[in-house]
């Protein structure tokens, strides 16, 4: 299959989105609320501590990229993170035309200071020094980095951590993927560093790096609609207590006890499951970079 065959396949796989999606979207709100049986915490819609009363909004960064959400519009309801965040707005209550979408800079999203959102969804690790200035949900998606390079580069031939160190690397400001770089490869040169995953892939095909870290869901979608000759070389070990991604809310917030019985009810209806199988499925077979 022709690259840009394989490339529309794939696209065409991330959107198959109404599907299963359909019987998780925001159409209705529901009749129950999320507090579970025999709790005093009072999860009603009437009760929720929001920014505005009636409307739940939600932050991401822009551009919004695949598998977590599709044609940089988280509106629609397709994509991963898009379609966990109108689940959980339909378990605590609210229809699709209640949910407010804004725009936050993934790097600006755990800075301290007061927010424009109830949470943010943008693929946010749930770091201890982060906690220090924001608040975070139960992790909804445990997620492995990885390692991009191009065909036919020494980027490609590294099957361990070691075999890394030599390489220039790069990835996004602010992320775990650049903390991965620093904290477990520690290469012997300084990763460079760019202001969104679309120009550190740029500065890969242009040969001025040797990889790009990034989460693993964004690496096969990078080397398979992105790129024109991509591979992923492989993924870092889980490890103990693996990197979780996390709802992030300002610190203090009141609503987080709410988005996190919405968020175990999901779990137990086997909704996330199912979202996370349709998004984020066919990771099997990546080879470990021990």
């Amino acid at each position: 299959m022709s690259h840009r065959a394989r490339s529309r396949a794939v696209v065409a796989a991330f959107g198959v989105a109404l599907l299963a999606l359909t019987a998780c979207g925001v159409e209705e709100a529901p009749t129950t609320t999320v507090a579970p049986s025999g709790s005093s915490l009072d999860c009603s819609l009437a009760n929720l501590p929001l920014r505005t009363a009636g409307t739940l909004t939600i932050g991401t960064d822009s551009p919004a990229y695949p598998p977590y959400f599709e044609d940089d519009d988280p509106t629609n309801g397709k994509g991963f993170e898009s379609a966990v965040a109108y689940a959980l707005a339909q378990n605590l209550g609210f229809t699709k035309e209640q949910v407010k979408w804004v725009v936050v800079p993934f790097n600006s999203s755990y800075a301290p200071g007061t927010k424009n959102f109830d949470f943010d969804i943008n693929q946010i690790s749930t770091l201890p020094e982060r906690r220090e200035a924001v608040d975070f949900s139960d992790g909804y998606y445990a997620v492995q980095q990885a390692v991009i390079a191009v065909n036919g580069t020494p980027g490609t031939a590294a099957t361990g951590i070691a075999d890394l160190k030599g390489l220039k690397l790069g990835a996004q400001v602010g992320t775990t993927s650049l903390k991965y770089i620093t904290d477990t490869v520690q290469p012997s040169s300084s990763p460079s560093v760019y202001d969104d995953t679309n120009a550190a892939v740029q500065a890969l095909q242009n040969g001025n790096i040797d990889g790009v870290v990034v989460d693993l869901p964004t690496a096969f979608y990078l080397t398979a609609a992105v790129m024109d000759d991509g591979k992923v070389v492989g993924a870092f070990p889980a490890g103990q207590g693996s990197e979780e991604f996390g709802l992030l809310f300002e610190k203090g917030s009141a609503l987080v006890p709410c988005v996190n019985n919405a968020l175990a009810l999901l779990e137990s209806q086997g909704t996330l499951a199912q979202i996370t199988e349709q998004y984020l499925g066919g990771e099997a077979g990546v080879p470990t970079l021990s």
